[in-house]
């Protein structure tokens, strides 16, 4: 199993380690069109594997996309981060023309590959990538709503005052701060509704929490996040490379689902050796669907600055 991951900073990094202590892939090729940037990372992470105990060969190549020959999956996390106070979509101009060309140049040496699409604006970049590479809509991902459900979730256990891992819950919705849908009338603790346990006033509060997290912690570091993203692409990856069928959230190109076409936003998907091989319908309220259709319509304009 060989993953490619095009960007070697800090999530791409962040990936590609997540990706080796799991120790299911047997390569991993780091990409960056930095001179000798990749190949550092690769050495330095690759110095971890007798401590951390994984024999998932890392190699770094600076812009040469021969080594990536063959990719089962690839992730493309390409692109300028945010800066305190930018929002996700003024990224669009630059970072549509490097999505374009990465993964025309991902697909000339692996055909069959499977993209998981990292670079903001993550549903507009999915959805970019559909329009121009003719690759099948089950072969194209978009990561959002897998770190989006992480950040609800983690929210949910400090409002509970409880592990993480009691928790469960949903993020759908663009992987914007302003079109997350998080699905609190379905999130539980150990299968008992939250709402046992929290106010409609907390819960309101750690939905807001939730969609403003990738803001928050740009705030804090002056730059985007890294471990959360770098984990929840290592997840989508896993599931594909291990047939897992696991379900994550994740941008998806639409045909009628959810009463939404043409577009990919987070819903709810099976992933597995064929990639996205199942999107989900779950019943939503009327709330819900408002919110859903709220935030199709903001992701439906931002998709309409690319040049497609």
């Amino acid at each position: 199993m060989k993953v490619t991951i095009v960007g070697a900073g800090a999530v791409g990094a962040s990936c590609a380690e997540y990706v080796a202590i799991k120790n299911f892939a047997s390569e991993v090729v780091l990409l960056d069109i930095k001179e000798g940037y990749a190949e550092g990372k690769a050495m330095d992470l690759m110095q971890t594997a007798t401590l951390n105990g994984f024999d998932t060969k890392i190699t770094g190549s600076t812009n040469d996309y021969s080594k990536t020959a063959n990719s089962d999956i690839a992730v493309i996390t390409s692109g300028i981060p945010r800066k305190p106070g930018m929002t996700r979509e003024e990224l669009i101009g630059i970072n549509a023309g490097i999505v374009k060309e990465v993964s025309a140049n991902l697909i000339k040496h692996s055909p069959d590959v499977t993209l998981i699409v990292v670079s903001n604006p993550m549903d507009t970049m999915t959805y970019l990538v559909h329009k121009t590479t003719g690759l099948p809509k089950n072969k194209i991902i978009g990561m959002g709503g897998a770190l989006d459900s992480a950040r609800f979730k983690y929210r949910l256990s400090e409002a509970l005052e409880c592990p993480p891992s009691d928790v469960d819950g949903m993020v759908i919705g663009g992987h914007s701060d302003t079109g997350m849908v998080p699905l609190t009338r379905l999130a539980t603790r150990n299968s008992v509704p939250v709402t046992a346990f929290l106010s409609e006033d907390r819960l309101n509060q750690v939905s807001e929490d939730t969609k403003v997290g990738g803001a928050t912690l740009t705030k804090l570091l002056g730059t985007s996040a890294w471990y959360a993203p770098g984990a929840a692409v290592s997840g989508l990856v896993q599931a594909i490379a291990c047939d897992q069928k696991k379900m994550f959230p994740c941008s998806a190109l639409l045909d009628g689902e959810y009463g939404l076409s043409d577009l990919c936003i987070g819903v709810p998907a099976i992933l597995g050796k064929d990639g996205l091989e199942k999107i989900v319908e779950i019943q939503l309220d009327d709330a819900e669907k408002a919110k859903m259709k709220e935030s199709a319509e903001g992701v439906k304009k931002t998709n309409g600055l690319l040049d497609v």
